[in-house]
């Protein structure tokens, strides 16, 4: 059976284009996740590898709607090797099935990885160049009401309301929300650190 991956990195991005490769392939079944690479649970993705079976082979657009990281890639077709299923990357002519393309697949892998990481590189230097510069400030801290940080942190801490709910009621991502916590606590002990 030939099952595909499709993934894209956000509610907003469209599949559309992916699955009309999986049509034109011969797919019988897709699983979508609308989720970053970068992220190791991928609901769509563990539900394909449990789903499929000796002798099948899981087909994608290219090998980086599965992963991200030669690490990641690597593992998830080792996993499907050892479950006696085959992996096409469309895009870069990729079939695990033979011996060319396990050594294709470790190559092209291999070259994604450096390229990122030499992206991630220049990224660096030029932030570094740019705080020198005196250009670059990072991202604007978030701003809280204290007031009502007060009050919401009392709730929560009293467990009238959980956390979710304390979130939800101040705006903030779950990271924002501990890293204020923490804040407030340190400069409630006497610790000077701005809470807002």
């Amino acid at each position: 059976m030939k099952v595909g991956y499709v993934r894209v990195s956000t509610e907003e991005q469209n599949e559309a284009r992916q699955e009309v490769i999986m049509d034109q392939l011969g797919v019988e079944r897709v699983f979508i996740d609308k989720i970053s690479g970068k992220k190791t649970n991928r609901p769509a993705l563990q539900e394909m590898i449990s789903f499929v079976r000796k002798d099948d082979i899981v087909i994608v657009e290219s090998y980086s709607r599965l992963a991200r990281s030669t690490t990641d890639l690597l593992k998830i077709v080792d996993e499907l090797g050892e479950k006696g299923i085959g992996f096409i990357s469309h895009k870069e002519n990729i079939d695990t099935t033979t011996p060319q393309g396990r050594l294709m697949l470790t190559i092209f892998a291999g070259i994604y990885e450096f390229e990122r990481e030499c992206m991630l590189q220049r990224q660096k230097e030029g932030i570094a160049i740019a705080k020198a510069q005196g250009k670059y400030k990072g991202r604007k801290p978030i701003k809280v009401d204290q007031t009502a940080f007060m009050i919401v942190y009392s709730e929560w801490k009293n467990g009238k309301i959980k956390a979710v709910e304390a979130m939800k009621k101040l705006n903030l991502s779950k990271p924002t929300f501990y890293r204020k916590v923490k804040e407030y606590e340190n400069l409630s002990n006497g610790i000077q650190l701005e809470v807002i």
